[in-house]
């Protein structure tokens, strides 16, 4: 069984359980086991976690942006390897997807949040001399990373956008790995801490466990000795680590779930309908849907358009093969989810059920509902469907499609295509007033899919998409301000301030 990575060691798990990953297209256990840790890895980890971060403090941000250029360098020198063994867990294929897209992206990442921890400019410091105040944001303290399956380089707790904002912001990370991928991030592991131990950097500055039970997870995030975590997955997961963190203090970072809703609009149908025929399809089934910013639900206004354009995306969604899905958990909560929509109101257009072949696949499927059964269920119509599937709500008239949007709930994107003659504009700007207020990223005549990692960017929105309406789990160094906190000096002799906030 493999070891854990506590305290700076590779050490024996006091193993309570184990486990194994499988391989999605058969659906077949792989080979290597991993341990489901005890209470007393964790409480290794969270005591190794604090006095990190008393350590960390005395660190220079030249130390710590050093780790991760250092470890983003060594992802890219083992990226064929990562990118087998990536495969293997989940499915996705080494070419593009693993090797050419999300690689980078994870070490172009890691090198942004270096370079933000080296200007300094996050701290946002400000001095009042006359009264002897400084002020600045600092160090939270030490963070706990829960990383989804989707992702198993750009999200993973080890290695993705919340770890190298944690890390930034001059916190230790305590990651806890997914089931689902766990060879991997047992490898990256071992790349971070030959970093962190050539950086300089506290031993336990980087730490990873790869399970433990439910009431162990639930105790761990409660601990004082954490200062905050973060998790992406599903809204019960979140909302069971949300409410055992807040119990005790300790804060919550929570990307959940999100519909995404896209609105076509008459005159853009008419325009280019068979363009955004294919542009909805690609959107919903890249990687399998399995996006936290895919479309699952679009709003039509219902006309002749509107038909025809709904039977050209159903038959684009049923000639394409349906494509591998992550784990048998997202294929039977997938089944649950369709039948859950079908049960409120929905129907099947095309697709709907298991594709008929081993591994973990679903028939692309496309659904619909008339804007008044909408309006009727719109929360058990708002089921977040991870995977292939989208929902088509079919508004009677402008009137009834404005009503859909008030009823949407948070949300991490919100779109609205329209006309380029402006046939759509009063209608556009309805609905881009109310839909302004339900995402955090508001796009127009643009598939949502797509998440930049840009200083721009934000990746987060009203609840229940996240836990939080004011942060981003993308875009550095805004999303470094999750794990840090607003320290101020009152007359403190100015030798003694931290050097970030030595006015010179």
């Amino acid at each position: 069984m493999h070891p854990v990575l506590v305290g700076g060691e590779w050490r024996p798990a006091d193993a309570a359980g184990e486990f194994t990953a499988h391989d999605p297209t058969t659906g077949k256990p792989l080979d290597e086991r991993y341990p489901v840790s005890s209470w007393s890895d964790c409480e290794a980890a969270l005591t190794a976690a604090s006095d990190a971060a008393e350590k960390l403090d005395g660190c220079s941000p030249d130390a710590i942006a050093a780790f991760l250029e250092s470890y983003a360098d060594r992802l890219e020198g083992a990226g064929e390897e990562l990118a087998e063994i990536a495969s293997r867990e989940t499915g996705l294929p080494v070419r593009p997807r693993l090797l050419e897209v999300e690689l980078p992206r994870t070490t172009g990442q890691l090198r942004q949040a270096a370079a933000a921890t080296r200007s300094g400019e996050w701290r946002q410091p400000v001095h009042d001399e006359p009264l002897g105040l400084h002020t600045g944001f600092g160090p939270l303290g030490p963070v706990m990373v829960f990383g989804p399956n989707n992702f198993p380089f750009a999200f993973n707790a080890i290695s993705g956008g919340d770890f190298a904002a944690a890390i930034a912001a001059g916190n230790p990370v305590i990651a806890k790995a997914h089931p689902d991928h766990p060879g991997v991030s047992r490898r990256m592991a071992e790349l971070a801490a030959a970093a962190v131990t050539d950086a300089g950097l506290p031993p336990a500055t980087v730490q990873m466990l790869y399970g433990m039970g439910p009431e162990d997870g639930l105790r761990m995030v409660g601990d004082r000795r954490l200062a905050t975590i973060s998790f992406t997955g599903s809204r019960a997961s979140g909302m069971r680590l949300k409410a055992a963190a807040e119990s005790a203090g300790v804060l919550a970072y929570l990307e959940m779930s999100s519909v995404n809703p896209v609105f076509f609009l008459p005159g853009a149908l008419a325009e280019k309908g068979p363009d955004l025929a294919q542009e909805l399809a690609g959107s919903c089934l890249l990687g399998s849907g399995q996006f936290c910013t895919c479309p699952n639900l679009c709003v039509l206004v219902a006309g002749a358009e509107c038909d025809a354009w709904l039977s050209d995306v159903a038959r684009t969604m049923s000639d394409r093969e349906p494509t591998v899905l992550l784990s048998s958990g997202t294929l039977s909560t997938l089944e649950t989810t369709v039948k859950g929509l079908v049960d409120a109101g929905a129907a099947i257009v095309t697709g709907g059920a298991k594709a008929d072949r081993p591994g973990y696949y679903f028939q692309n499927t496309l659904l619909q509902v008339s804007g008044a059964d909408f309006l009727e269920s719109p929360v058990a119509l708002q089921s977040e469907a991870f995977g292939p599937t989208t929902l088509a709500v079919v508004a009677a008239d402008a009137a009834e499609a404005v009503a859909v949007a008030r009823e949407i709930e948070g949300s991490l994107t919100a779109c609205v295509y329209s006309a380029a003659d402006g046939a759509d504009d009063d209608l556009c700007q309805q609905l881009m007033g109310v839909l302004r207020r339900k995402a955090g990223r508001l796009l127009n005549d643009k598939m949502p899919t797509g998440v930049a990692v840009s200083p721009a960017m934000n990746h987060g929105g009203p609840f229940p998409a996240t836990g939080h309406p004011g942060f981003t789990a993308v875009g550095l160094p805004v999303s470094m301000r999750r794990f840090a906190k607003l320290d101020c000096y009152d007359a403190v002799r100015p030798h003694r301030l931290p050097g970030w906030l030595q006015n010179e």
